[in-house]
Formats: C-alpha cells, structure tokens, sequence
C-alpha cells in the first residue's frame, strides 16, 4: 500500500481537509498491524471508520467523556435509566456520578466506583469490567493495546459475538449491519458513510496506477487552516496533474486561466488571512 497515497484521500474525506500528527500515528499504527495480520481491505476499512466514529477523529485511544451540560441530553442518552429530564438533572457536569449511576451494578462492575473506572476507553469504547477482563487489559490503554483490542474484538467477535467475516468478503458488504460487532444499530449509517471514504483511501493507495498524489498532501499539519501547506499542496495538484492543459485549449482558454488564477488568488489570499476558514476540500485529488 502507498501510504502517501491513502493519507492524501483520507485527508479529503472523512478528515475534511486536515490532517494532525497524532492522527497520522494514529492511521500509521493501525495500516501496519493491518499488514502484519493480512487483514482484508474491507475489514480494515471498517475498522478505521469504528475508530474515527468511537474517538471523535481522534484515531488514539480516548476515555470516554461523560460531561453533559443539559439533562436532556442524559436522559435522551439513556431513556431507561432517567425516565424523566428532572431524574437526570443532579447528573448534568457530574461526570464520575453520572459513570457510576449508568454502568454500575452491571458489564461486571461490583464496586462502588467500578462504572467511572471501567467506563469506555480504547478506539472501539471498551466498557465494562468483564469487558477489559475478557482482553486482559487495564482502563487507560495506550495505542498499541488499544489496536490489538479493536483488531481481536472485531476479527474475533469478542464485542458482541458478530464478526466482521460476516458482513464483508464472499461477496457480502454490509457496512450498515456491521454496527453489530461493537454497538448494534447506533449511527449504522454514518459509520458506513465512513467506511466508503476509508475504502477508496484503500483502494487508491493500493492502484499503482493512482497519479494525482502530491507528497504534501499526505503530511500532517498542526497549524492553523490559513497556514496549512497541505492545502496548498493539494491546490497545486489540480494544476499540475492536468487541469492547465484543460483551460488552455480553444479561443476563451487563455481567458479561462486568467479568471481561474485570479479566483485563486483572491481565495488564497482570504484564506491565508484567516478571514475564510477551509473546513471541507472536497473533489480535491
């Protein structure tokens, strides 16, 4: 696989534009054990969407957050356990109690603590003292804990029971019904959604017929939007791998160019000025 190239298409979608290091090492770590595994391409690309859905784009293992501002949002998170908003309220910005009051006394956590100990950590959110018992791990897993659960929980079954053999491969893709191997239906489609922007990163980076790459635009960058240079980068590649050749043709093609450069100009300028902040580059590479 052409790393350049899947980090460039990642970067278009789902990243919207931006890469940061630590989501590159993230990436990086994972394609590797994926290597190493022989891990089919749609497993792995369903994978990296779990992952980006689970850690909020993170792509490093992340304990979860149980912070809430509003009761109604506890109480829409979990309608069994607050039938009503004024049951949810002593709740709200009480992250330890609200742990302890929704995971207590279940997934094995016997302790009076145990739900805020054992609470979701990792890529996939591993919950539950069972559950960390199971893979034989303590809550705070660093990244390459963290990719060995993902890999096992979801290769093996070990979340749910459901694999990922069973969705995909033998002519089977079902990247909506795969939500099953971790947390049955919740956002099925927005995960899949991820998993065809993860897929086509897979697949360009495998085509070595794939051109339209410049190594820029693969490379993270922690700096503001306006000063990104992978921006530009990518704003170069629609230049150089073809599109000048496409304005230049015809009466009106000189014309064409001037007017596409002054745009560009003008954007670029906007941009670098932080009056315009890019969040989304689509059609990119």
């Amino acid at each position: 696989m052409n790393n350049t190239t899947f980090f460039a298409y990642a970067r278009r979608a789902p990243f919207g534009g931006r890469l940061s290091t630590s989501q590159v090492a993230g990436m990086e770590a994972i394609l590797a054990e994926a290597s190493k595994r022989g891990t089919p391409d749609q497993h792995l690309a369903y994978m990296l969407a779990t992952a980006f859905h689970e850690t909020g784009g993170k792509m490093q293992p992340v304990r979860e957050n149980l912070t809430y501002s509003s009761a109604a949002q506890i109480r829409k998170t979990w309608p069994s356990r607050f039938p009503t908003v004024a049951s949810a309220q002593p709740y709200v910005r009480t992250p330890q109690k609200l742990a302890n009051k929704v995971y207590g006394g279940r997934l094995g956590n016997v302790g009076p603590d145990d739900g805020w100990i054992y609470r979701g950590d990792g890529l996939p959110q591993l919950t539950g003292k069972t559950n960390f018992d199971k893979f034989g791990v303590k809550p705070g897993m660093d990244l390459k804990t963290a990719i060995r659960v993902m890999f096992d929980g979801m290769a093996k079954g070990m979340f749910t029971g459901a694999k990922l053999e069973r969705y995909f491969g033998d002519g089977k893709e079902d990247p909506v019904g795969a939500r099953a191997i971790v947390n049955g239906t919740d956002k099925a489609a927005l995960i899949a959604g991820y998993y065809k922007n993860f897929l086509d990163s897979i697949v360009a980076a495998r085509d070595v017929k794939t051109k339209d790459v410049v190594a820029e635009a693969a490379k993270p960058d922690d700096v503001p939007a306006g000063e990104s240079k992978s921006l530009m980068a990518i704003g170069s590649g629609l230049i150089t791998s073809g599109g000048l050749a496409a304005f230049t043709g015809g009466p009106w093609g000189f014309a064409a160019l001037a007017l596409l450069l002054a745009v560009g100009v003008l954007g670029l300028w906007l941009v670098m000025s932080g009056r315009v902040e890019i969040k989304r580059i689509k059609d990119a590479l």
